[in-house]
């Protein structure tokens, strides 16, 4: 004896493999895919001052830099701000004269600097605010504090004359 094939059983197989997706299922995929692109999103924009701390962070590693670098070729080396960015000199036999190196290079600003102070706490009068930073070639220099200025506020570069600078 044969078993012939109930009809009802292939119908509802044949039913099941066309079901596909219900709407709540769709949904449910539709919401996590929109949270995962307004989180991409946001996690794109930056924080101005954040941007304006890590330019300081830099100039702060960029000062540290230029003071081992003037210990090292026994030659006074300047850093001087500029209206888009900054650079540094050393001192020749015959002037000051930008470097040129990928290190002490001059730059432009980043994070949105738009102004510059610099300031030596201790210093009084004209002595007390120049338009230069001096790196020596001891390892001791003026203590100098250097302020960048932008839309989102500013930050500050200490160096308290022991060769290290800080953000604060």
């Amino acid at each position: 004896m044969r078993s012939l094939p109930c009809p009802m059983v292939d119908r509802r197989a044949h039913t099941r493999r066309q079901r596909g997706f219900t709407l709540l299922e769709m949904m449910v995929v539709l919401v996590i895919a929109g949270l995962l692109v307004s989180l991409a999103s946001l996690s794109l924009s930056r924080n101005p001052r954040t941007d304006l701390n890590e330019e300081a962070q830099r100039l702060a590693l960029l000062f540290e830099s230029a003071g081992d670098e003037a210990q090292v070729r026994a030659r006074p080396i300047a850093w001087m701000p500029l209206e888009s960015g900054f650079r540094f000199d050393i001192r020749t036999d015959d002037g000051w004269r930008p470097l040129r190196d990928d290190l002490l290079g001059p730059r432009n600003w980043e994070g949105g600097v738009t102004g510059v102070s610099i300031s030596f706490p201790g210093s009084s009068g004209s002595d007390a605010q120049r338009d230069r930073v001096l790196f020596g070639t001891e390892s001791i220099d003026a203590p100098v504090s250097v302020t960048l200025f932008s839309g989102a506020g500013s930050a500050t570069i200490v160096g308290t004359g022991n060769g290290r600078y800080e953000v604060r």
